[in-house]
């Protein structure tokens, strides 16, 4: 009979638990939508605020609601300026989606995305949120290559005109980006390894299977120079117009160029990264930045994207 009672009272007390973390997981989700309304309500005015004003560099159009850095900010004020006749965006590597370049695009602007992302876990809880039924959101379980890219693209309804591409996948942005011919974005984002210095036109190898921590522990032997990304550009018929002040970010956009921009070189536009995400051989945080580490990933191979010979960093 004890056993029958002890048995039934851990029953009732297992629903309770259950039934109070029902109601608390419920409140969680009513707070965080009451928190995400409040970030488009204060990214819309800080967009009203310094757009379309005339500004020295994309940065001092930064504004950050859900980006990393100020992305958001340049994004905004660029969009307003090309006015894309396709308002749809794809971003590469964008993990869970709560931190991304094009979320604000999404619920402020409700334009049609795709996102993609190599982890099974990042997109299921990308699927599993509130933007995949508010909103038409494709997101994707991929490792992007530069043989499987335009299939992507293409079979996901991306292919043709695309208002905005964000390429950042820590490896083959360089190899990826010149690989798509499905799509004509607008406007394109890539990030750019700002230890590789704003003179040489230099990518890592191409190599499909390209991880970043796995290519070297220290995670700064990846993408691409900024020279390299903006010759490439101007051969697809993109102009260079800037990067964000955090310096992992470039922006380009097809010409003619919509007025008040104008095509920079890589020394004018490059900005040097300041934050330190440089690791020692265990993973550990060394607090450098990518220019401080140099040493690290010094004599490397790079290909010379001029030349397409490989040589040491």
């Amino acid at each position: 009979m004890l056993k029958k009672i002890l048995t039934r009272m851990g029953i009732v007390a297992g629903d309770e638990l259950r039934a109070d973390l029902t109601t608390v997981q419920q409140q969680l989700r009513t707070q965080a939508a009451a928190m995400e309304r409040a970030l488009i309500v204060l990214g819309e005015i800080r967009a009203a605020q310094i757009s379309p004003k005339p500004a020295d560099t994309l940065a001092d159009h930064e504004f950050r609601i859900f980006s990393q850095f100020g992305d958001d900010g340049i994004i905004s004020y660029l969009m307003d300026l090309v006015q894309p006749e396709s308002k749809t965006f794809v971003e590469f590597g964008v993990e869970s989606y709560v931190e991304s370049n094009t979320r604000f695009l999404l619920l402020k602007r409700n334009w049609r995305g795709m996102v993609m992302d190599g982890s099974d876990s990042n997109v299921e809880t990308i699927k599993r949120s509130d933007a995949a039924w508010r909103h038409d959101l494709t997101a994707n379980l991929a490792f992007v290559t530069a043989e499987n890219v335009n299939e992507l693209l293409s079979s996901s309804g991306f292919g043709g005109k695309l208002g905005l591409l964000h390429i950042d996948i820590d490896g083959n942005d360089y190899w990826v980006w010149k690989a798509i011919n499905c799509c004509e974005p607008d406007t394109v984002i890539v990030e750019y390894n700002a230890g590789f210095g704003p003179d040489r036109a230099i990518t890592v190898p191409y190599d499909p299977a390209f991880v970043r921590s796995k290519a070297h522990p220290s995670h700064l032997y990846y993408g691409a120079s900024l020279s390299a990304l903006v010759e490439l550009g101007e051969s697809r018929g993109y102009g260079f117009v800037g990067c964000n002040s955090a310096g992992n970010n470039a922006y380009f956009v097809k010409q003619p160029l919509p007025h008040g921009l104008r095509v920079l070189t890589p020394k004018e536009g490059f900005v040097q990264a300041k934050f330190r995400e440089t690791r020692d051989a265990s993973g550990q945080l060394l607090f450098k930045t990518s220019l401080e580490g140099l040493d690290l990933i010094r004599g490397l191979p790079v290909v010379d994207v001029r030349t397409g010979k490989t040589e040491a960093l």
